[in-house]
């Protein structure tokens, strides 16, 4: 049977939607973009006629896009604070969703989500973004084919700078708890904590959290005085995992001269191995090794170049899950619940002082 072209409508096209999501949509043979809704009208028009949307398929209340007759599957990239009732909105028309991360702003709405969201066996995928670069793919299967051993340590960094001083940025909304839940642990550090479980394929056990603040006052968006920062500028934490791997964090938006740098590096009792993104100019992900006596006596780690096989897109992936193609690789909802709550649960021990169980 051939396939059918997947029309999708997108809610909310900030940055995230034009830098990833609509080019992604642009590139897969199997979507095409057909609404958009933004609470921003101006951007919305503007948007509009870069793409060709037809004003009647504009939309500034996501439920009409979400009802409407044309549109297949609901593509997600609003602020945080809207995503659960957008996603909620989609289980409940049964269309298949994309939905950008954190899936929620507390475990409890993410319990309520994912379980709707398997009540109606709606398909759906999560942006936890980095499940598709080749290096971090190549890593999870070395480690599942047990080339490095026993997995003992796992270091994650992810580092940004735009927080600093100097970047002068306003009070946008991932810095407003209101609408973003957390500062960079929700944006940035999500992400780790989902990379690392799915490079290792295992659950964390407990978590020790310690966050912080910086830049306390930032300009209002209109120009018209300041307003308060109340989230996370960094945020450290250390976690264990099944089979007693020890695992440590450090997430920041206070990286001088960092762009979107991420490394992780992963110690067994046979091999290590080093996946990083952003660390040359080039910006690319990359894979480091170290394996056998010689190179370990030695301290040497190798580039190694990344088989065609473990490439993938990101849109493309979504497309498969709606066709019934996917690879299993994806993150789901009940992946982004984990991960909600190992973000609620780091909150709660950075608060407390302690380490929690999960």
């Amino acid at each position: 049977m051939e396939k059918k072209v997947i029309r999708v409508g997108s809610v909310g096209v900030g940055a995230i939607w034009g830098g990833v999501h609509e080019p992604g949509i642009a590139k897969s043979p199997d979507l095409t973009l057909v609404a958009i809704c933004d609470i921003d009208e101006k951007k919305l028009e503007a948007v509009g006629e870069k793409y060709g949307i037809p004003p009647q398929y504009r939309f500034t209340d996501y439920r009409d896009l979400v009802n409407c007759d044309i549109v297949d599957a609901v593509d997600i990239c609003t602020s945080n604070d809207a995503h659960f009732k957008v996603a909620m909105a989609a289980v409940e028309a049964g269309k298949p969703f994309n939905l950008e991360k954190p899936i929620t702003l507390t475990a409890e709405e993410a319990d309520i989500l994912t379980k709707a969201a398997q009540e109606k066996n709606v398909k759906n995928m999560v942006c936890f973004s980095y499940r598709f670069k080749a290096a971090a793919r190549y890593a999870k299967d070395l480690i599942a084919q047990g080339k490095i051993g026993r997995v003992y340590h796992v270091n994650m960094q992810y580092f940004q700078a735009w927080g600093l001083p100097r970047a002068n940025c306003p009070l946008v909304w991932r810095y407003v708890k209101s609408r973003t839940g957390t500062g960079a642990l929700g944006d940035l550090g999500s992400h780790a904590l989902d990379l690392v479980r799915f490079v290792t394929n295992k659950e964390y056990t407990r978590v020790v959290g310690h966050t912080g603040t910086y830049v306390h006052e930032r300009p209002l968006l209109d120009g018209k005085g300041v307003g308060k920062v109340d989230v996370d500028d960094f945020s450290n934490y250390m976690a264990d995992m099944e089979d007693e791997i020890s695992v440590s964090f450090q997430i920041t938006r206070f990286a001088y001269g960092r762009g979107n740098y991420q490394r992780m590096e992963i110690y067994g009792s046979e091999g290590a191995i080093v996946y990083s993104l952003d660390a040359t100019p080039a910006g690319i992900d990359e894979i480091e090794v170290c394996s056998g006596d010689i190179n370990a006596d030695a301290h040497v780690f190798n580039h190694l170049p990344i088989p065609q096989q473990y490439f993938s897109d990101q849109m493309q992936s979504f497309a498969d899950i709606v066709n019934g193609t996917g690879d299993g690789l994806a993150a789901n909802i009940k992946d982004g619940q984990a991960n909600q709550h190992l973000l609620d649960a780091i909150v709660e021990s950075a608060e407390k002082g302690t380490w929690l169980s999960l």
